[in-house]
């Protein structure tokens, strides 16, 4: 799992380079300089996000939101699909955001040690987590509204790849200001309690075909697991995790220095497991 968990670094180093790099290069384009070749490639499309906000146009006007690229609907679907298989894992392994909260997290944790992302307590926290539906159902229904990509003006992702272009607002910088103050203290806070496109992958966790399982009979309730959950999730309680905020990223399965019992924690399919027992 060690082995893993190392390629899941480079995998998230790797593609929010490549998004950084995508959105220079874009606005260099624009100025007539640039690669020419990666013209087309803004921000919002390689976003698969944008495919979910502009559905209500495209199926009912048979046109896209403004500013939205058809490649950010095929995105949508590559990502629903896989989804459907393993879960969120565009958010635990892909999404650059998450990974530049999880950068400034490193920062709280070595600040605060072991109380970093333990400040609010979960009989709280859990129901804080459903913020994040509300601000999904204001921006799909803004956006139905206006044509307009009203979540933009709000939104930290796009605020930190386009802080230089004189395009963000003002409520961007605020946005963006307070993710970065509060991942000092939570990991992942955009993530758990506002991201509009974590929501709607968070609801695959419910009928996820590969979903995190706990093996009750060799585990000895060390809840070990629970502490080195970026999303601090109730794991050593659980027999299958189908919470709609874990985001696959096998932090609680990396047997070196976390569960001391091998095989305790797998993303398991049903049959799988039957087939191994």
């Amino acid at each position: 799992m060690k082995k893993k968990k190392t390629i899941r670094k480079w995998v998230q180093l790797v593609l929010f380079l490549l998004i950084a790099a995508i959105s220079v290069n874009h606005t260099l384009v624009e100025s007539g300089k640039g690669v020419t070749f990666f013209s087309t490639a803004s921000l919002h499309a390689v976003c698969p996000f944008g495919g979910v906000v502009t559905i209500y146009h495209l199926l009912g006007l048979g046109t896209f939101v403004k500013k939205i690229h058809p490649s950010s609907v095929v995105l949508m679907i590559v990502v629903f699909s896989s989804a459907i298989l393993l879960g969120p894992l565009f958010c635990g392994w892909i999404c650059p955001f998450g990974t530049f909260q999880e950068w400034i997290g490193k920062i709280g944790k070595k600040l605060f040690k072991k109380k970093y992302n333990r400040f609010i307590p979960y009989k709280y926290d859990r129901y804080l987590r459903f913020l994040r539906y509300v601000v999904l159902a204001w921006v799909l229904y803004m956006t139905a509204v206006t044509g307009k990509l009203i979540f933009q003006d709000y939104d930290p992702y796009f605020t930190l790849f386009q802080f230089w272009t004189g395009e963000i607002a003002i409520s961007g910088f605020i946005t963006l200001g307070l993710v970065i103050l509060l991942s000092l203290f939570v990991e992942r806070p955009f993530c758990k309690y506002a991201c509009p496109y974590g929501a709607v992958l968070g609801i695959f966790n419910l009928f996820r075909i590969i979903p995190l399982r706990r093996n009750e009979t060799i585990c000895i309730n060390c809840k070990a697991c629970d502490r080195v959950c970026p999303m601090n999730l109730p794991v050593s309680t659980s027999r299958i995790v189908r919470d709609h905020q874990c985001i696959s990223c096998y932090e609680c399965t990396d047997t070196d220095g976390v569960c001391p019992v091998e095989n305790t924690l797998a993303f398991q399919s049903s049959r799988y497991k039957e087939a191994v027992k």
